[in-house]
């Protein structure tokens, strides 16, 4: 199977199954792609912006396949996936979920696309916020598109650019914030989520979550497996690693993406450690 077709067909956290049906052809298009998940979805931690009451939805964000978000989205309100909802029976999820339905519906169509896990430069000044994008063909090349971004945040965060065509010194992808701080030319600590999760630590789990996205295994941002389990901020015993698995998925050459991923230190295995909510538990990945 070459690139554009590997990235044209589901992997396990992309299967539409039941729901293929009712979303067929919405893939056909990438804006009625993106607006049917913004018509689904809200990222928790906006929902307020949009008078959502968060605080006893905080586990809805666990939900890991496509499948599953959809099923969610069915509890909350049963009428067609194509009809958006009103904010308050959108799902509550995060920019990953966003990232990883959007690609779903692509790929169901026939279209090649693929989540990507890294860093935006457009929601705070002067900080890489851990967020993750689609990243699609468009014929020619690969391009990004921001699945999260509908016309409320854009206007609070006055960004100017075209969301379905994230310029690339926009979004970081991981391998090219880790590339960079390990060169000297960026700070760890710009990277992160918020003051206290932040530094090249972070960025370093990031790293092998692309991989595993570009090998369509698109986790939450607290699974860890293998080498994210080996604690490598404090030893550094697998830097070479890291700087081969950003050098990788930086370039994302497709044989050098699916032949890395078959180290055992960075394939994801069946099970993984959910690291939020604390404490750390196993979670078997379905």
């Amino acid at each position: 199977m070459d690139e554009l077709d590997f990235y044209s067909t589901p992997g396990r956290m992309t299967e539409l199954g039941p729901h293929a049906d009712e979303l067929a052809g919405v893939g056909d298009d990438l804006q009625r792609a993106v607006d049917t998940v913004q018509g689904l979805l809200l990222h928790l931690f906006w929902s307020q912006a949009y008078g959502v009451d968060n605080t006893t939805r905080q586990d809805e964000v666990q939900h890991r396949s496509a499948i599953e978000i959809l099923d969610l989205c069915k509890r909350i309100d049963p009428r067609p996936l194509t009809e958006a909802r009103e904010p308050k029976n959108h799902a509550l999820l995060n920019c990953r979920h966003f990232s990883t339905l959007t690609t779903a519906i692509l790929r169901a169509a026939g279209r090649p696309a693929r989540a990507r896990c890294g860093f935006a430069e457009y929601f705070e000044e002067g900080w890489g916020v851990d967020h993750w994008v689609v990243e699609y063909w468009d014929g020619s090349g690969w391009k990004m598109a921001d699945a999260q971004l509908d016309t409320l945040q854009r206007t609070f965060k006055n960004m100017q650019f075209d969301p379905l065509d994230v310029p690339r010194d926009q979004f970081l992808v991981a391998g090219e914030a880790w590339r960079r701080c390990r060169a000297g030319e960026d700070e760890g600590d710009r990277f992160g989520l918020d003051q206290s999760l932040r530094g090249l630590w972070f960025v370093e789990g990031n790293v092998p979550r692309d991989l595993a996205s570009l090998n369509k295994m698109e986790l939450l941002p607290w699974d860890s497996w293998g080498v994210m389990l080996e604690g490598n901020s404090e030893h550094h015993r697998y830097d070479a690693l890291f700087d081969r698995v950003a050098d990788v998925t930086v370039r994302a050459t497709f044989d050098e993406v699916r032949s890395l991923y078959e180290d055992e230190l960075l394939r994801v295995p069946d099970t993984v450690m959910s690291m939020w909510p604390p404490p750390p538990r196993e979670v078997r990945i379905g």
